[in-house]
């Protein structure tokens, strides 16, 4: 006898919206910042540097024999310091299991001179079990332009384990990625000379032209000068005098305090259930049905046998049940006044689920109730 059960969960909401907006009053509430949080200057930025390596000195938790390139990597490297292999025996000979083959990034800050140190992230690139212990063997990282900028090396830092016995294994965290701290030596520079950049750009952080033309006006206050103006919702020109001291006018531009306006957000992550609701949220009178209904289909496959002394033949009969369970709907009600806090409190009482707040949210953004962008990752 083998039984089918098919589970299927309705959801039922039904969001009316209307009224006016629920706020105790009409102008949104400014934050007060510094330039410097919510803009950065235009042509100052990180850069972003890869390379490839071995870390060695592993406890036989390197790479498999059936992994190729850290054969090739290992003959190169001997190769440099003078070691010569017989071709024939260079790939059955070798053993792999102490190294492993890595990638390696780091980020060199904007200003960052030879002899300056940064940190690095190694990664196993083939399939070792672990680098816990290795240590990385100097390597170049390049830029996007292909030129080397640092030199790697030292023994990598890991937040996590993997350890195996008698058929048994427990992991914790990744092992197979690990940190270097100032793990990497800057070799080159990136060119950027601030003296003869005469006119500077803010970019901010989120773009709004409210908070743009503040941080202009703000600008021109603390300068005494018609200096800066906004471009557009996100760049705001700033004019250098001549002979300025740029280095001297960013620092008095970055310590100005400003008002900011923050786009109201609901950020949601269906994927673990999370929802994070911003403060500047508002809502509209909204009332909310929430309901469910389960179906179970449960099918039996019974044999069914002939009487005796008959001329009848065996067979096999489904028996299908149909059960059905209807949930009464829940229905909570935001009035003028009700807040955030009073949507989640609500939620929370009629026993709805992350996910279903989720479903509840889509459908009142649907019905223009939520003011604000909702986002879903």
């Amino acid at each position: 006898m083998t039984a089918l059960r098919f589970i299927s969960s309705l959801v039922c909401l039904a969001v009316i919206a209307a009224g006016l907006p629920l706020r105790a009053d009409s102008a949104p509430s400014a934050q007060l910042a510094r330039i410097k949080d919510v803009a950065t200057v235009e042509g100052i930025r990180d850069n972003q540097l890869i390379g490839y390596g071995i870390v060695v000195g592993l406890h036989g938790t390197g790479d498999s024999q059936q992994t190729v390139f850290p054969y090739q990597t290992l003959i190169s490297t001997l190769e440099r310091m003078g070691v010569n292999l017989p071709q024939g025996q260079a790939t059955s000979s070798l053993q792999v299991r102490n190294m492993a083959a890595v990638f390696i990034a780091a980020t060199l800050p904007p200003f960052a001179q030879p002899g300056n140190k940064i940190d690095v992230i190694v990664s196993s690139a083939g399939d070792a079990r672990s680098i816990e212990g290795g240590l990385l063997l100097m390597t170049p990282l390049y830029g996007p332009d292909g030129q080397i900028y640092a030199q790697a090396q030292g023994p990598v830092v890991l937040g996590g384990y993997s350890v195996q016995a008698n058929g048994n294994s427990k992991t914790v965290n990744h092992p197979t990625t690990g940190r270097i701290p100032s793990g990497a030596i800057v070799e080159r520079a990136v060119p950027l000379d601030l003296d003869h950049m005469r006119k500077l750009s803010l970019l901010l952080n989120d773009p709004d032209f409210k908070t743009a033309e503040l941080v202009a006006l703000s600008i021109n206050k603390t300068l005494g000068r018609d200096a800066a103006h906004a471009e557009d919702s996100r760049r705001i020109q700033i004019a250098a005098q001549p002979g300025e001291d740029i280095p001297s006018l960013l620092a008095t531009v970055e310590s100005i305090d400003v008002q900011v306006f923050p786009r109201a957000r609901v950020v949601v992550n269906e994927r673990t259930g999370t929802i994070v609701i911003g403060g500047e949220v508002r809502l509209q009178p909204v009332s909310v049905l929430h309901g469910g209904l389960v179906v179970n289909v449960i099918s039996r496959t019974e044999v069914s046998q002939p009487g005796p002394f008959s001329s009848g033949t065996t067979q096999v009969v489904k028996q299908t049940t149909i059960q059905a369970q209807d949930k009464p709907a829940n229905r909570i009600e935001l009035r003028e006044g009700a807040t955030v806090d009073d949507l989640v409190q609500s939620l929370q009482q009629i026993g709805a689920t992350a996910r279903d707040i989720i479903s509840i949210l889509q459908a009142m953004k649907q019905a223009g109730a939520l003011e604000a962008d909702l986002e879903v990752m």
